[in-house]
């Protein structure tokens, strides 16, 4: 097993605080749900992460699918790290989905689908994407290329970010899934991961949407976020470089 991931696990079971484990949680949930449109600010993540409570006086108050989310985000990431050698699935995604949207307002939709991929045709940012009768075909091409491949570089991760947001495989929650995706592949493939900060949103969707033409774009947004999380790893495990 890679050693950060060891390091993470171990201080999950642990239930350290303040540590890499801890920051990761905190940030990961906050930004990949702010980018999503969440209304929770990173102390109130933080707030939910450390004390498991809610309550956050004299601030605005937020809707209750943001903190279940949030909450459910938490859990997510656990399952990413206790699953983390275990070969990339279908199965995965799906658990992914039916983590994070257990409990909100959309699951109890008898339309949503929850843990299955989307039963309605939907868009993102305005662009079309695969209609649900294809789902399930456009998504065994695409985990049956990513996992042909004989290693799996940086490049490759993104690229799979592209193709699984373009298919939009779930009605929502894909953008979340799609994160936690390419953290859990860099760490399976011995890859420093990282965490697409919301100031960056605007990189990140430009990426998205150019990746066919320009796949720089997106590249340099993740790497830059790699460069980032590297550094926190280098503070708390130096001993690791």
């Amino acid at each position: 097993m890679d050693k950060l991931t060891t390091c993470l696990l171990d201080e999950k079971q642990a239930k350290r605080k303040g540590g890499l484990y801890h920051k990761t949680q905190v940030n990961l949930a906050y930004n990949s749900n702010r980018i999503e449109g969440s209304r929770l600010t990173e102390e109130q993540t933080r707030y939910i992460f450390e004390t498991r409570t809610i309550g956050f006086k004299d601030e605005e108050a937020v809707p209750v699918d943001d903190i279940i989310e949030t909450s459910n985000h938490f859990v997510a990431f656990d399952y990413l790290l206790d699953t983390v050698n275990k070969p990339f699935s279908n199965a995965i995604i799906k658990a992914f989905h039916r983590i994070l949207k257990t409990g909100t307002s959309d699951a109890s939709k008898a339309w949503f689908a929850l843990g299955d991929w989307k039963k309605l045709a939907n868009e993102v940012g305005n662009m079309q994407t695969t209609l649900p009768q294809h789902v399930a075909l456009e998504m065994n091409k695409l985990n049956d290329w990513y996992n042909a491949l004989s290693k799996i570089a940086f490049e490759d991760i993104v690229t799979y970010h592209f193709h699984f947001e373009k298919i939009h495989p779930s009605q929502d929650g894909n953008g979340r899934v799609g994160r936690l995706i390419m953290f859990r592949e860099c760490l399976r493939n011995n890859i420093t991961p990282f965490i697409i900060e919301n100031d960056h949103k605007q990189f990140y969707i430009r990426g998205l949407r150019e990746f066919e033409n320009v796949n720089g774009y997106l590249i340099d947004t993740c790497l830059s976020s790699q460069d980032t999380y590297n550094e926190w790893v280098k503070y708390f495990y130096s001993d690791l470089y």
